[in-house]
């Protein structure tokens, strides 16, 4: 007989809990807040460790990887862990721990609204 319990997992965050960065460049002049806020995301990805670590996380299966399964971007632990704190920090991120390891999540409305922000001038 085994003493452990099933936890109930929870909901990921939806695109109306998260405020969009900021609207399509063509449709108005950003404000000082929409444009601190977006430019915060844009030098969190300026970094090519960091982008590097984003397009990992993107593209792993369902948009979410183990902080073990990524690590090997040819910088130390502690290099990857600071990377994962700025992006994380600028909302690209979110994390959640999961007994000895993080996971990390990318932030589906930011990235959808970065991309509708910058597809204007496609």
């Amino acid at each position: 007989m085994s003493n452990t319990e099933a936890l109930p997992l929870l909901e990921p965050e939806t695109a109306a809990t998260v405020a969009p960065c900021c609207p399509p460049l063509t449709e108005r002049p950003l404000t000082a807040e929409e444009a601190e806020r977006t430019a915060t995301m844009f030098k969190a990805l300026g970094d090519p460790v960091r982008l590097r670590l984003f397009s990992l996380i993107a593209s792993h299966a369902g948009g979410e990887a183990c902080v073990c399964d990524i690590s090997d971007v040819g910088v130390s632990q502690p290099t990857v862990s600071h990377h994962l704190k700025k992006l994380k920090d600028a909302g690209l991120l979110t994390s959640e721990r999961r007994g000895t390891w993080v996971y990390y999540r990318v932030e589906p409305s930011v990235v959808a609204a970065m991309g509708q922000m910058l597809r204007t001038f496609g």
